[in-house]
């Protein structure tokens, strides 16, 4: 049996290696024995843990949302709480993270199989496992060799037992979150994949440039923006979400396309930091001071509430 610290080599297998060969070898386990609190016909939710993610910050975004738009663009798609909350009949959604999207495609196509691939992670779950799962981008191309269905059962059983449901990869774009304390996890959220899927038929979903994503959004359209924040600290920008990072020269493009937006007539809402170069960068939109909990410093006493600003041209 794999320690918990080895990695698991794949480089000098020729085979196709899929997630149910990887479970084959694992024994079974008691260790995830947390039940969802989700149940059948509930409105759906992400079934992503998402560093950023919006869920929480909704009911202070509520008075600022449009109260009719038609086709709703959200361009840097995360977690999709924000989507998930508005549940539009037409939406185009899209990410430059290529495995995300290909994690939401999975769960919109095959949620019964996303759901069976999670039972058997569930049943086996344990630091070898974590440890095997993890480190198949290491030696095997998961983005050409694994179906959807893979890419997105990895990548929830990844989020739900890492370090804090944190997805960052290194600049070889290699997942890299340690496994969390807790060996007890929920893993497997049968209703809310259902029900996430559901509401994921209604959108077309691609990997590409927020630019690029937006170029077919017309007057009358909304568009939901959550970028990458702009860091305030030293400190504060320490997560990868792709081998890329997004820089000061990328806020100014996306500010850019905003205008352009705007000029078109499309409703545009915009979350960032509250910080002097982006409050600058936006002096011409309505903005709006919001508040987020600080949730990832490892040391309780050093969280709390930490002031967002979230920016319109309406």
């Amino acid at each position: 049996m794999l320690k918990s610290s080895q990695s698991f080599s794949l480089e000098n297998n020729r085979t196709l290696l899929s997630l149910f060969n990887l479970l084959q070898g694992s024994p079974l386990t008691n260790y995830a024995l947390r039940e969802p609190r989700s149940v059948e016909n509930d409105k759906a939710k992400p079934f992503l843990q998402w560093v950023g993610g919006k869920r929480e910050m909704i009911p202070q975004y509520e008075k600022f949302l449009p109260k009719t738009f038609n086709k709703y663009f959200e361009p840097f798609l995360g977690g999709g709480a924000m989507f998930f909350h508005l549940e539009p009949t037409s939406a185009i959604l899209g990410d430059s993270n290529l495995e995300l999207i290909r994690a939401y495609e999975g769960v919109r196509d095959n949620p019964e199989q996303v759901i069976g691939l999670l039972k058997k992670l569930k049943a086996k779950h344990s630091k070898e496992l974590y440890m095997k799962i993890r480190s198949i981008d290491r030696g095997l191309d998961i983005l050409s060799k694994l179906t959807n269905i893979e890419v997105a059962a990895r990548m929830i059983y990844l989020n739900q037992t890492c370090f804090n449901g944190v997805y960052r990869v290194n600049k070889a774009g290699q997942f890299n979150v340690p496994i969390g304390s807790s060996l007890n996890r929920l893993i497997c959220d049968e209703d809310t994949i259902r029900s996430s899927s559901e509401v994921l038929k209604k959108a077309t979903i691609k990997c590409l440039d927020f630019e690029n994503l937006v170029t077919t959004a017309k007057k009358g359209d909304f568009a939901y923006i959550d970028p990458p924040y702009h860091p305030v600290s030293v400190y504060s920008d320490f997560t990868r979400y792709t081998k890329e990072k997004f820089y000061q020269e990328d806020q100014i493009r996306l500010k850019s396309t905003i205008d352009e937006l705007s000029k078109k007539g499309i409703k545009v809402m915009l979350s960032n930091s509250d910080c002097h170069f982006i409050s600058n960068l936006y002096s011409n939109y309505n903005r709006h001071k919001v508040y987020s909990g600080r949730s990832l410093n490892c040391k309780k006493d050093k969280r709390g509430k930490v002031i967002e600003l979230l920016i319109t041209n309406y």
